[in-house]
């Protein structure tokens, strides 16, 4: 990206400024360092003791091999520290992204061979970088950075719901298959009314983040008590995974195995509501596919579609090499219109290969949405393929699905 466009006004010398002004912000509970807090000790100029005492924290923190490679970056939402140990370089290493636009000089700490530096960048900045010492590339790689909501950790005094794991389930309609599966049940849920419900392809990393933004938001009434479903990709039982055949395929095999196996065994243990308006399902990447095929395919049973990183791409590309999901711009434009809600989330850092361009894809979904008529939203960013900006964004997203919710 053109990290230029997203600094816009603030300038290398006023980002370097913003420092923390509060000492004891410079280390976590555990002693760790943060990017604040090197941005505060390194402003403080260490000498002797002090500067010896940081070199070994910024080594500790980092790690030493990483260091003498080109540390990955330590992220604290917005906040941004790099560390190199660069024992012959002749001038300041930098970093720089792999566009030219964004260079950053990094100061060595005094008494030592560890070159650092701790800014804080605008929400939603993406870049490839590297370290660049006396003119030999080292280290780098992706980074984004977004601000955390503050509905996405737990707050005081809010009710929790409670996640369950499952028994494995062994699949009928993906026969010879089994899987991980998971249920939250909000604190707020009474068996005597049915709650709504969301499903989460790759349940096994969504269950541990989402059930306190439901939590937040079900207390305030931003969403309805809503119950989570986060069921993992099924595998051959002794063999591989089926996850891109399961997500990746168009056509209703999917989400005939969501209605007719799975949420016949949730209503065993909780009460469900029957209307669409009432159900929505998520995914990232190839489970973000699998999410608006699902409602694409059975409208009547799920209205609400959030997909992070879809993979609207040729993925599934069958015998003819033309079957998979880079379909779906032209079938919407020529299908009748299905009564779905859909956000969208993409970057234009995403995925670019023999399968198709995903920030290309997303945007022609949102364009034969946009065409048709449907209620839909597109956050396109500057991140690559990852969860992180879905996560930043996941407390809107969600009141954005659930608002106006009136139940049919």
């Amino acid at each position: 990206m053109n990290l230029q466009r997203t600094i816009a006004t603030l300038s290398l010398t006023s980002l370097l400024c913003i420092t923390l002004s509060v000492s004891g912000m410079a280390i976590t509970q555990d002693g760790a360092l943060t990017p604040g807090g090197l941005k505060t000790l390194l402003a403080d100029k260490p000498v002797g003791t002090a500067a010896n005492q940081l070199a070994e924290r910024v080594r500790a923190w980092f790690g030493a091999s990483n260091l003498s490679k080109g540390a990955n970056p330590k992220i604290d939402g917005i906040d941004v520290a790099w560390a190199i140990d660069a024992p012959d370089a002749k001038a300041a290493p930098k970093v720089v992204s792999a566009d030219g636009t964004y260079s950053l000089s990094l100061d060595r700490i005094p008494n030592s061979t560890i070159f650092a530096a701790s800014v804080t960048l605008p929400d939603g900045a993406g870049m490839r970088w590297n370290y660049d010492v006396d003119g030999k590339s080292m280290g780098g790689g992706q980074m984004e950075v977004y601000s955390t909501p503050i509905d996405n950790g737990y707050h005081t005094g809010i009710p929790k719901g409670v996640v369950t794991q499952m028994p494995k389930w062994k699949s009928n309609i993906f026969p010879n298959s089994e899987r991980d599966w998971w249920i939250y049940v909000p604190a707020q849920y009474d068996a005597s009314k049915p709650a709504c419900v969301m499903i989460f392809q790759d349940g096994g990393g969504p269950k541990s983040y989402i059930p306190p933004v439901f939590d937040n938001l079900i207390a305030k009434g931003d969403m309805p008590v809503t119950v989570g479903i986060f069921i993992q990709p099924g595998n051959k039982i002794g063999g591989p995974s089926e996850r891109s055949f399961e997500y990746d395929t168009l056509g209703n095999q999917y989400v005939r195995f969501l209605l007719e196996e799975i949420l016949p065994e949730v209503e065993k243990k909780v009460n469900l509501r029957r209307d669409a308006a009432s159900y929505a399902i998520s995914g990232a990447s190839s489970g973000g596919i699998c999410a608006f095929t699902a409602a694409w395919e059975r409208p009547d049973k799920f209205s609400k579609v959030l997909s992070w990183v879809g993979s609207f791409t040729d993925i599934a590309s069958g015998p003819d090499l033309r079957s998979g999901g880079h379909n779906y711009p032209a079938l919407i434009r020529k299908a009748s219109k299905r009564n779905i809600r859909v956000f969208l989330q993409d970057g234009e850092n995403d995925l670019d290969n023999e399968h198709g361009n995903w920030p290309l894809a997303n945007q022609e979904m949102a364009k034969s949405l946009a065409w048709k008529g449907y209620d839909y939203k597109l956050a396109f960013g500057h991140g690559f393929h990852s969860d992180r900006h879905g996560r930043a964004i996941l407390p809107e997203s969600l009141k954005w699905l659930w608002r106006d919710y009136k139940p049919e």
